[in-house]
């Protein structure tokens, strides 16, 4: 729903869309056929954002390298009655995670379907991605805190069997393989972090002041596992300052969703109630926003989240993504699922990871 809109200012939104209450799905090259007709069922009618085909390009490299469960069931119970949980999967490595999320990237680049005029930053890190001889540390934008990064952290949260060390890890390396500033990464690892609480059962009333909680606590931890040598690329004073400074700007916005959820604010595009930046920390922000003050209704969150001047499809695809944790897949329009592109690449992913 966002990606035709986001090179409208709000003004041009309403004259193209109306008002967000009311907006559905837009057709792609005007088809308006009926979503489930078999006639029709190999021709997309709602086309997706290069934010949605790079989340799924991370989901399915995961799905390569974090799905699959190596333990008998005899393992499983054996390891709930002497440890309380299933130990963190020891096959999910950071050279096995970043050698699959380069592959999946560098094949993103060279779809033909890459044609959604996708960000600067992510097409030339990508390309850098290429050479495999390159560490990915060298091909990232050092100072960019772009919004690709963090859309595409939902599917990190949803990866089942992750350790929450992992998960964290998981999200901001992905996010580093692009867009290398700290903020970029904070705000990945908070977009994992919300959807996982989301699917496991947080209701969204209690959210903001969990990722606060994660935020404060995660304030100078540095993931060297997973980043390398990022930190010192960067020219930060030290690991710790690193992973500081862009926890600290996701503070920040996060204290922006709160004040924008007060009785007195709601209703407000969420480039108004949170900034308008193209950056993770505010794309973040906005779509927080967006499904908290619709109470995580998808097709109301999805709406609110795209109907903005500012990033509408980044925004509207990490909404989609925290709505949809939070309320599962039997509350989304049945039009909806049936109109949208790669349908049946979600299907496939779901299929794999509900079974947790």
């Amino acid at each position: 729903m966002g990606r035709p809109l986001s090179a409208l200012p709000l003004d041009g939104i309403r004259s193209a869309y109306g008002e967000w209450t009311a907006m559905e799905l837009p057709w792609h090259d005007g088809e308006s056929g009926t979503p489930g007709d078999p006639r029709q069922a190999a021709v997309p009618r709602a086309r997706v954002s290069d934010q949605t085909q790079l989340a799924l390009a991370v989901a399915e490299a995961l799905a390569e390298t974090a799905v699959r469960p190596p333990q008998t069931e005899a393992e499983a119970r054996h390891s709930l009655t002497t440890r309380g949980a299933l130990p963190a999967p020891p096959w999910v490595t950071p050279p096995a995670v970043a050698t699959a999320l380069r592959t999946h990237l560098v094949r993103w680049l060279a779809s033909p379907d890459n044609d959604r005029g996708a960000g600067r930053t992510t097409v030339d890190a990508c390309t850098a991605l290429r050479d495999p001889g390159n560490p990915w540390q060298a091909a990232t934008a050092l100072e960019s805190k772009g919004c690709g990064a963090v859309v595409r952290a939902a599917a990190v949260g949803l990866a089942p069997y992750l350790s929450a060390e992992q998960r964290s890890g998981i999200a901001q390396a992905q996010a580093a393989l692009t867009h290398g500033h700290p903020t970029a990464l904070a705000a990945s690892d908070l977009a994992a972090h919300a959807v996982h609480l989301l699917a496991h059962g947080c209701e969204p009333g209690a959210l903001l002041d969990r990722l606060r909680a994660h935020a404060a606590a995660s304030r100078r931890t540095y993931r060297a596992e997973w980043l390398g040598d990022l930190a010192e690329r960067a020219g930060a004073d030290s690991p710790a300052a690193y992973a500081e400074r862009g926890w600290d700007e996701c503070l920040v916005a996060l204290d922006a969703v709160g004040a924008a959820l007060a009785p007195a604010e709601r209703d407000r595009e969420p480039a108004r109630a949170v900034g308008g930046a193209w950056t993770a920390d505010i794309v973040l922000a906005g779509a927080l926003y967006a499904c908290l003050v619709t109470d995580a209704h998808p097709r109301n969150t999805i709406r609110r989240a795209a109907h903005t001047s500012g990033a509408s499809a980044a925004t509207a695809a990490l909404a989609g993504a925290f709505a949809g944790a939070g309320r599962g897949a039997d509350r989304w329009p049945r039009e909806w699922t049936e109109a949208i592109e790669y349908g049946e690449r979600v299907r496939v992913l779901s299929g794999a990871w509900d079974r947790s």
